[in-house]
């Protein structure tokens, strides 16, 4: 339920116009605008009855992401983990100062930089739907492209990519993304199915 329709329309335009001025390409929109885009798409499929928070939290999760990019860090597993964590935090603020522009309170700015900055994972439901969403998100249109930047990936470190991001996601998730609640890129279906499949149904 949007409390504000009209404020909720400006927070999204001013994330759209945010995410608009990504130079990067993807199927000729901007690259992040066109990421937001399916965010909002598959919580409206997903769970239509979502909170304000996280409709607000999915549109601005990757908001002006090319502004930080990966070798802004080291190029260090420690460089890796420090550029994610300092993503969420800048992506988390940049969401809050745009909802200030567009009226919003700050009891519901600390709602949707909680769940952007994904803070308490599992016990705040705004962050695990979204969560959910950008896993579902990555299965459906992003998987199989990253696979195909990573041939020399090995299955297991496949299995263990694909164990990490189901773990990630709840019950509910897993009975989406199974059910036909989204479309599985077809050539890793069986990589997907044996990763997910308990070692003792594998017997």
């Amino acid at each position: 339920m949007i409390a504000d329709q009209a404020r909720f329309d400006r927070a999204i335009a001013l994330f759209d116009a945010a995410n608009a001025e990504d130079p990067n390409q993807d199927e000729g929109q901007p690259k992040e605008l066109l990421y937001a885009k399916r965010m909002t798409g598959m919580i409206v499929r997903y769970a239509p009855e979502a909170s304000e928070a996280a409709q607000l939290a999915v549109r601005a999760q990757h908001i002006r992401r090319w502004t930080v990019p990966r070798n802004s860090y080291p190029m260090t597993k420690e460089g890796y983990l420090a550029w994610r964590t300092g993503l969420y935090k800048f992506h988390a603020e940049t969401a809050g100062e745009l909802m200030r522009q567009a009226g919003y309170e700050q009891a519901m700015i600390d709602k949707v930089k909680m769940a952007v900055g994904k803070r308490q994972l599992k016990v705040n439901a705004d962050t695990q739907m979204m969560e959910d969403v950008t896993d579902l998100v990555f299965i459906e249109h992003y998987m199989l492209g990253f696979a195909g930047q990573h041939a020399e990936y090995s299955e297991e470190k496949w299995l263990d990519i694909i164990r990490k991001t189901w773990k990630k996601m709840s019950e509910r998730a897993h009975a989406f993304a199974t059910g036909g609640g989204i479309k599985l890129p077809e050539p890793l279906v069986p990589l997907i199915v044996k990763a997910i499949t308990p070692t003792e149904e594998k017997r």
